[in-house]
C-alpha cells in the first residue's frame, strides 16, 4: 500500500465453485458471521438442482460450526460440510478462485466505497460464469503425502 492509500470499507465474498462446471456462486455481504453463511447457503439451495447432494468444503472457521448452522443443514440434508485441516485451506478448490479474482480484478481495482467493490466483484463473477473453466490439479498425490510425511518428520525432530 502506498502513503496515500484509504480503505473506503470491505464487504465478505462468500463463494460456491462448482468443480466439474467451474462455475462460481458468489455472494457479498456485510460481515462473515453464521446469519450470512446461513444467507449463503439459501443462496446455494435455491441455484443448485434439488436432487443433487451438495458438498461444500469449508475450513474450520467458528461460523460455519455455530449451532444455528446445524439447525439449518439437519433440515437441508442434501448439504454435507467437510472440513480442512487447520492451515490446509489449499486443499479446497475454491481458494484458487479467491486467488484469481484479487490477482485478476481486486488488487489492481481503486473502489472508492464498498458498492463499488462489490459491483467489480460481481461482474467478474458473472464473466467467469460466462465462460467457466474447471480448475485441475496438477500435483502429483504422492509428492504431496511425501512432502506432509516430511514436514511431520522436521516437527517430530523439533520437538
Amino acid at each position: 500500500m502506498t502513503h496515500d492509500y484509504r480503505r473506503h470499507g470491505t464487504t465478505t465474498l462468500f463463494a460456491a465453485l462448482d468443480v466439474q462446471a467451474g462455475t462460481i456462486i458468489g455472494d457479498c455481504l456485510p460481515r462473515h458471521r453464521h446469519d450470512e453463511f446461513r444467507k449463503f447457503l439459501k443462496r446455494i439451495d435455491r441455484q443448485t438442482d434439488k436432487t443433487l447432494a451438495v458438498h461444500l468444503i469449508v475450513d474450520n472457521y467458528a461460523t460455519h460450526k455455530h449451532p444455528n448452522v446445524n439447525t439449518w443443514l439437519a433440515k437441508h440434508r442434501r448439504f454435507h460440510l467437510h472440513f480442512t485441516p487447520t492451515s490446509a485451506s489449499w486443499v479446497n478448490l475454491v481458494e484458487r478462485f479467491f486467488r484469481d479474482i484479487t490477482e485478476e480484478r481486486i488488487r489492481r481495482g481503486v473502489f472508492r466505497s464498498v458498492d463499488e467493490l462489490k459491483s467489480a466483484i460481481n461482474d467478474y463473477v458473472q464473466q467467469r460464469n460466462a465462460h467457466p473453466q474447471p480448475y485441475h490439479w496438477t500435483a502429483i498425490p504422492e509428492t504431496i503425502l511425501a512432502k506432509v510425511a516430511k514436514a511431520k518428520e522436521t516437527l517430530r525432530t523439533l520437538h
